[in-house]
């Protein structure tokens, strides 16, 4: 048992990360990713971080601001993650724990459970009850909605480090010229390499069942959020008529995932560690995804991820982006396709300072 530990403050910093490979999806093509650095440190002296992907400029202040409201309310109560979420949801109450208020709870909460893992002297996932292991990850950089030569010379980069899936975006005009990018993607994959589509909710229900049927004879793994997130029926009712396995979640809440799962609207789940309620909120939808027999993916965040995947009962895919390695001390390793848990205390996350000076802006 390690000595308690008593929050003292917490610090957000908006950094933009230039991409490798641009994210051209459905809703909007990012060159850059706007990332909100979280520090929660401890009157012990012991600091735990997490980010979050903030999808627009103007999420990092307003998420920032939430982290302050938290700090004030919280400062001084023992770093007791399962407790102070559990606060934090009374606490907003009125104004609703989602959308932003959710990001900032789950960072935070995330956060606390690195500054407990650092302060034992063990990685997170050992913490939890697991211990580090090799997390299969697929890459899920670029391919985006760009030209067939584009994503053939794209897909040949993304293999590189032993990758054994890839995941391409989906959503063109037309469903010959999804064909198409799947065709060309899958043209330049070895075999033995699965391929994941995603449509970032571009369809109707109607229209993703029609597409998706058309999907099935083309060796895709999983059709992920061809419609609405929000409309778990028409979810059911995609995953009904296509054989593909439809794979959803990643703006989920735990109720959402509770109904989702009841309405049978998907065959795999893919929570968000910033949507779900950190890691906290990770361990109860990896308990629900177990009790349903239902493979559970990650979806963004690799480095907090793959400590969480590793103690995941229906543990299934790393979702691998490399947006922060520009301003981490040590990125998440990928040898022969598989994510390297770290063994460092912690998740292992620590920030350049140098990089983090130049990328920031908020």
């Amino acid at each position: 048992m390690t000595a308690p530990l008593t929050l003292r403050s917490i610090e957000a910093r908006g950094v933009d990360v230039p991409m490798k490979h641009v994210l051209g999806t459905s809703q909007a093509a990012l060159r850059k990713a706007p990332l909100l650095l979280v520090d929660v440190t401890t009157e012990e002296g012991v600091t735990g971080r997490s980010y979050v992907f903030c999808y627009r400029h103007a999420a990092a202040p307003a998420i920032g601001s939430l982290l302050g409201d938290i700090q004030a309310a919280l400062r001084g109560e023992r770093v007791a993650p399962v407790e102070l979420s559990a606060k934090l949801a009374r606490h907003f109450t009125l104004l609703g724990a989602s959308g932003p208020v959710r990001m900032a709870i789950s960072a935070f909460d995330a956060a606390c459970w690195d500054a407990l893992a650092i302060a034992a002297g063990m990685p997170l996932a050992s913490l939890l009850g697991g211990a580090p292991r090799p997390i299969r990850a697929y890459n899920s950089n670029g391919l985006g909605l760009i030209p067939l030569d584009a994503l053939e010379r794209e897909t040949d980069e993304l293999l590189e480090g032993g990758f054994r899936a890839v995941k391409l975006r989906l959503g063109h005009p037309t469903l010959e010229a999804d064909l198409a990018a799947v065709r060309a993607v899958r043209g330049r994959l070895p075999p033995g390499v699965s391929l994941m589509v995603d449509y970032n909710q571009a369809l109707s229900a109607t229209e993703a069942a029609r597409r998706g049927r058309a999907l099935d004879g083309e060796g895709v793994h999983w059709i992920e959020e061809p419609i609405r997130h929000d409309d778990l029926r028409g979810c059911a009712h995609v995953t009904r008529e296509v054989a593909t396995p439809v794979q959803i979640g990643e703006n989920f809440t735990m109720q959402e995932m509770v109904d989702a799962l009841a309405l049978r609207a998907c065959d795999l789940v893919m929570p968000d560690l910033c949507r779900i309620g950190g890691v906290t909120g990770w361990l109860t939808a990896a308990s629900l995804a177990s009790a349903h027999g239902i493979p559970m993916s990650s979806h963004l965040y690799p480095e907090l991820s793959a400590h969480l995947l590793a103690v995941t009962p229906t543990c299934d895919w790393l979702e691998y982006v490399d947006w922060a390695d520009a301003i981490v001390n040590e990125p998440l390793r990928i040898l022969d396709g598989n994510a390297v848990v770290p063994e460092r205390p912690g998740a292992g996350l620590t920030w350049n300072e140098e990089a983090v000076a130049r990328y920031r802006f908020c």
